[in-house]
């Protein structure tokens, strides 16, 4: 709905407690900076909002480890996160910071509009607290074995092996990480954010899924990605309960009410009100209404995100916004998947990650070269991953040899036959207009793509314009033309510095240091190009990267990762707590299954059945109904997009009143536990396993 008046677009506020890998930058920052820049391209009034977020319990328990403070960890980290946004080129209108004195307000003034509201109760809860240090423990105070996956050191609110969202309850053999003593379970008081009664009359299901709140249509439901859909009908289905939005600690917005002594605001409460504290500093700073971009229902607000965010921005800020008062809802939450690294998922517990700081410092002047890669893979609808390789081969053989090489001809060839004129077209055939057609159509095709979301697409849209005029050039041939007709050189040479030009704008929200090159070298800043403009001198755009550059980087992520735990085993290799083989079979029986790659698009309980869960899959082939047995081993929120290995002909057969169609195969451990197959590495769906 991007004809609005104006557009408010926030990127999820990074963490303080460390760096920026190529993950955030897939996942978040880069489709939003791609999205205002087109907006900005097309003259919109926007407002693009980040900054750091600087509270809760990471960060002070990194500040106990390292012992300093949290003020001196978030200073560091933020100096840090926001030089290397400045660097790539993510052009943030304001960059701001939670532990500004004006988002402290803003969070309480949230807050104690809320408690006036009776949006809150105050409830008396036990939870765990360390008796040697006196302290109650965060989420992120506690580890423990994952019910899960059986990793020894997951956390009290997620577990980073296997990606399950936990809650310190769940953990096996839970520890005090400041201790290392188990903790003991005591009484402590906190407020919570009643989402079941503040959802009861059903708005937020409406709104979700048709984009109507009060009966106004406020945003295209078929712009929305089917995972954000997905996991929120999942959380609304299972029944919206109490959420706490307060913690034990000292480090944060002091609960702003009575009895709030010693309490500070959840940081997931806080942080999303970081976009309007933000919006607030850019609106002081640049002598305007920051409620014009907040309140106004002619605003679109859109929020970049991960999908391990969508709970935030897509269920619970709605609720906090509608509940205050005033302030309207988001047009659309555009959440990616997770981008993998070589094979394996993103760990900055293991420093398995490529660190955007890293790669700009072995990488000088090559902004460009990453954006398009991050792009070219960018994990819209599922998982994605980046290999070093794949980052080689994409820049040598598509931005080198396609676009850069397609550039280099047409302006040195202008240069050699006309000296730089940009030559008249003397007659068309039927090729050249197909050309011509083609350039319209692709600057019209890449903005629609654009305004839906689907940044991928749109720049393999743009690249296609620039294969278009390699061919056009390869087919036509005007180095021998040049010999016997002049006047059909002159032609090819205009279409092909037209085709130039309009690379100069689909390319720019993806390209835009490539494209402030290219517009030098045209010597020109207009949607069209005309007969008789004087253009530049040729510059290459992009280099070739060299197989030691690539060697270099995949020796330095395997030297600085930290080894995953190895299981104990046997001399002779063997496992002694593996259960025994099964029957054997033949070659022949094996082959009879048919097992596929599949993705989970939804995922709910049964209504009749506490253990089972009910999932959409899509096999590649179709998209089929699967019940299965995994319900005390995964929530139905955690499990959506991820790739599962699915039998697909299984005989139907119904489970409590479901027809299941089939059945996802599942790892079980000695204790019981299941785990996902899944493939090592993204694999289409409907690929098969043999």
């Amino acid at each position: 709905m991007n004809d609005k008046k104006r557009h408010t677009i926030t990127a999820a506020l990074p963490y303080a407690n460390g760096p920026l890998h190529l993950g955030h930058i897939a996942g978040c920052y880069l489709p939003a900076d791609i999205y205002s820049r087109y907006l900005k391209g097309k003259g919109k009034d926007v407002l693009f909002v980040c900054g750091s977020d600087e509270h809760g319990a990471a960060i002070t328990l990194r500040a106990k480890k390292e012992d300093t403070t949290p003020q001196a960890i978030v200073d560091k980290n933020h100096t840090i996160i926001k030089k290397a946004f400045e660097d790539f080129g993510i052009e943030f209108d304001i960059y701001h910071r939670t532990s500004s004195k004006l988002h402290h307000e803003t969070a309480s003034e949230f807050f104690k509009t809320l408690y006036d509201k009776k949006a809150f109760k105050e409830e008396t809860t036990n939870q765990f607290y360390d008796e040697e240090n006196k302290q109650f423990l965060a989420d992120r105070y506690i580890v423990g074995t994952c019910p899960n996956c059986d990793s020894p050191n997951a956390y009290g609110d997620q577990c980073e092996k296997c990606g399950s969202a936990l809650s310190p309850s769940e953990l096996i053999n839970p520890k005090s990480t400041i201790s290392g003593n188990k903790p003991i379970l005591k009484e402590t008081k906190h407020w919570f954010l009643k989402m079941d009664e503040l959802t009861e009359d059903g708005w937020l299901n409406d709104w979700i899924e048709t984009g109507k709140l009060d009966g106004v249509q406020q945003h295209d439901a078929s712009k929305w990605r089917k995972q954000v859909i997905g996991q929120c009908k999942s959380w609304i289905d299972n029944g919206l309960l109490p959420r706490s939005i307060t913690r034990d600690l000292d480090w944060g917005i002091k609960v702003p009410v009575e009895g709030g002594e010693g309490k500070v605001l959840y940081v997931w409460f806080d942080a999303p009100i970081g976009y309007i504290s933000a919006s607030k500093q850019w609106a002081l700073d640049n002598n305007k209404n920051w409620e014009d971009y907040w309140k106004d229902e002619d605003t679109e607000l859109v929020h970049f995100i991960g999908k391990d965010n969508i709970v935030f921005h897509a269920i619970i800020f709605p609720i906090i916004l509608k509940t205050h008062g005033g302030y309207i809802l988001p047009t659309n939450v555009p959440a990616n998947e997770f981008l993998n690294l070589e094979g394996d998922k993103i760990s900055t517990s293991r420093n398995w990650a490529v660190w955007l700081h890293e790669y700009l410092e072995d990488f000088p002047n090559k902004e460009d070269e990453l954006r398009y890669v991050l792009t070219s893979i960018a994990p819209e609808t599922k998982d994605s991953e980046f290999t070093w390789k794949d980052y080689q081969a994409r820049v040598n053989n598509e931005l080198v040899a396609i676009l850069g090489n397609f550039i280099n001809r047409s302006v040195v060839l202008t240069h050699k036959y006309y000296e730089g004129i940009v030559p008249p077209i003397e007659s068309l055939t039927d090729y050249d207009n197909e050309i011509i057609s083609k350039i319209k159509s692709t600057q019209l095709k890449v903005d629609e793509l654009l305004s839906h979301f689907k940044f991928r697409d749109a720049q393999t849209e743009a690249m296609t314009l620039a294969r278009l005029g390699n061919k056009y050039l390869a087919d036509l041939e005007p180095w021998k033309l040049i010999k016997t007709d002049e006047n059909r050189v002159k032609t090819i040479m205009n279409i092909a510095l037209q085709i130039s030009n309009a690379l100069s704008i689909v390319f720019e929200p993806f390209l835009p240091n490539t494209c402030t090159k290219l517009k030098h070298i045209l010597n020109n800043n207009a949607v069209e190009i005309s007969a008789g403009h004087q253009i530049n001198k040729a510059e290459l755009l992009y280099q070739k990267i060299e197989d030691e550059a690539i060697e270099t980087q995949i020796k330095k992520l395997k030297e600085k990762a930290s080894p995953n735990p190895s299981e104990g085993r046997g001399k002779d290799g063997s496992n002694p707590k593996a259960k025994p083989m099964k029957d054997e079979i033949t070659f022949d029986e094996f082959t009879k299954m048919d097992i596929r790659i599949g993705t989970i698009l939804t995922a709910e309980k049964h209504p009749d059945a506490d253990k089972l869960i009910k999932m959409t899959v899509d096999t590649g082939i179709d998209e089929r109904t699967i019940v299965s047995g995994i319900a005390e081993h995964y929530k139905p929120e955690d499990i959506i997009g991820k790739q599962v290995s699915v039998l697909i002909n299984l005989a139907p057969r119904k489970i409590r009143g479901i027809e299941s169609q089939g059945m996802i195969l599942m790892a079980e451990n000695n204790e019981g536990n299941l785990a996902f197959v899944s493939p090592e590495k993204i694999i289409d769906n409907g690929g098969i396993i043999s």
